[in-house]
């Protein structure tokens, strides 16, 4: 586990006084390294959406992709770090783990059938369109 104690009274108040905080301490450490970590993961995601926007460059699809990835690896650093996933036994960390690629894999399988039915939907209804010529359609009243 990593070292989390707090500064000493009189290292806090002197850090206090002088508006200054103890960078030998690693709990800052770790936070200044997972602040720029995410800036930077954060910057190629803004740098890579003007470039799409000014010039076009990447396809949608492959774009939607690597901002999807990158807020994977964001999230996953995020849970690592601030949620000390990552200081834990490996087998807490495999018993949430699973679980959750389930969750994704069942919210892509929803979403790829929910896609098909609605283009054979409006597959089937342009069938009927055009097979069925409605402005010669007469009604037979008995």
């Amino acid at each position: 586990m990593e070292n989390t104690q707090a500064l000493s009274a009189h290292d806090a108040q002197v850090a206090e006084r002088s508006g200054k905080t103890n960078m030998k301490d690693p709990v800052v450490k770790t936070l200044i390294k997972v602040f720029w970590i995410l800036l930077v993961v954060t910057i190629v995601e803004i740098a890579l959406a003007l470039l799409h926007f000014e010039t076009g460059f990447l396809p949608r699809p492959i774009l939607n992709t690597v901002f999807i990835g990158l807020t994977i690896v964001k999230a996953v650093y995020i849970v690592g770090e601030f949620m000390h996933l990552r200081h834990e036994l490996k087998n807490l960390i495999w018993m949430i783990l699973i679980p959750l690629i389930f969750l994704f894999w069942a919210i892509a399988a929803v979403l790829y059938e929910g896609s098909a039915t609605k283009t054979a939907r409006h597959n089937d209804r342009q069938v009927t369109e055009t097979s069925v010529p409605w402005e010669n359609v007469t009604h037979e009243t008995h």
